[in-house]
């Protein structure tokens, strides 16, 4: 028996299977399908109950985001196998919209919205620290928050920051440039400068963080693995009225001196189930950077006797 789907439109086809049909394999894995494609309908000589509520899923998702990614198509499947129907949030960024590309990106980015403290810990390309970016610069580009504070320890290169060339600014950039990574992806360099200039956006080591009450600002704290127990305690006590904290880390990669332990850790440990306060466990899983991250990622934690995947 042919099962088969016509799509609304060959711009709508397009935009779920991508440039040269990319995406028509990548469907058939998820599917255990083989597949053929004539003109706006796709067709399959097996039936499998997900097919037809899948490319109706994808339609809906091409209507919202545009030209849909292999994790867009992901997250459509799980949704179906979970029969999940709730709302999926997005962060807005000026006119760029980023929406979830798994689910506990998903779960990531409800909890930005409700709550003050965030925890986001995991391995690396799971978009904890992109997500946090994209929240913070939406909240102070629509005028909800007054600034952004980012911060992270500066130990990953074993030397003082009083050993490394030129004032803070040059100490500190090639420590927090991946969250101006982040940022460029959203608002040109320029623009960013001119936001440092009029104090929207500020940068500070977390040692400098000690003393301070900081109102009406998105605080993220990256690399957060690296704090000690001491200054994870400092750092979240800062928070003054209307601020929000988000702290991301990986905690398979600490640099801490030998016997020092993480706050990160410390912190996940001993702060769940706190009102207000939410903590969001990526796994390997969650990766997005591309498959082979995710491999790398799987293949290390074997090697170091870790069951458990990551960020």
């Amino acid at each position: 028996m042919v099962v088969s789907y016509a799509f609304s439109s060959q711009d709508r086809a397009e935009k779920i299977l991508g440039p040269n049909d990319r995406n028509l394999s990548y469907i058939e894995l998820l599917l255990g399908l083989e597949l053929s494609l004539k003109g706006n309908v796709v067709s399959s000589n097996i039936e499998n109950p997900v097919f037809i509520p899948l490319f109706r899923h994808l339609e809906k998702d091409a209507s919202l985001k545009g030209s849909l990614s292999e994790a867009d198509i992901f997250m459509a499947y799980e949704d179906l196998r979970e029969n999940y129907t709730g709302e999926v949030n997005s962060i807005s960024v000026l006119q760029k919209s980023v929406w979830p590309k798994s689910i506990m990106q998903r779960v990531y980015i409800n909890t930005l919205y409700e709550n003050e403290v965030v925890f986001a810990s995991g391995p690396a390309g799971t978009g904890k620290t992109f997500l946090a970016i994209a929240y913070a610069l939406s909240e102070v580009l629509s005028g909800r928050k007054k600034k952004i504070v980012l911060t992270r320890p500066v130990v990953e290169a074993g030397e003082s920051l009083g050993f490394l060339p030129g004032d803070l600014m040059a100490k500190l950039s090639p420590y927090l440039r991946p969250l101006y990574d982040a940022m460029e992806v959203f608002i040109p360099l320029a623009q960013i400068r001119r936001m440092e200039e009029l104090g929207e956006i500020e940068i500070s080591p977390l040692a400098y963080m000690r003393g301070r009450s900081i109102r009406e600002s998105i605080v993220i704290l990256d690399e957060a693995q690296n704090a000690t127990i001491s200054q994870m305690k400092m750092f979240l006590t800062r928070l003054g009225e209307g601020s929000k904290a988000i702290v991301t880390g990986d905690p398979t990669q600490i640099d801490l001196p030998f016997k020092e332990k993480s706050g990160l850790v410390d912190a996940v440990k001993k702060l769940s189930g706190i009102n207000g306060l939410s903590i969001v466990e990526f796994t390997s899983k969650d990766t997005q950077r591309s498959r082979i991250v995710r491999d790398i990622v799987n293949a290390y934690q074997k090697e170091d006797g870790l069951d458990k995947s990551d960020d």
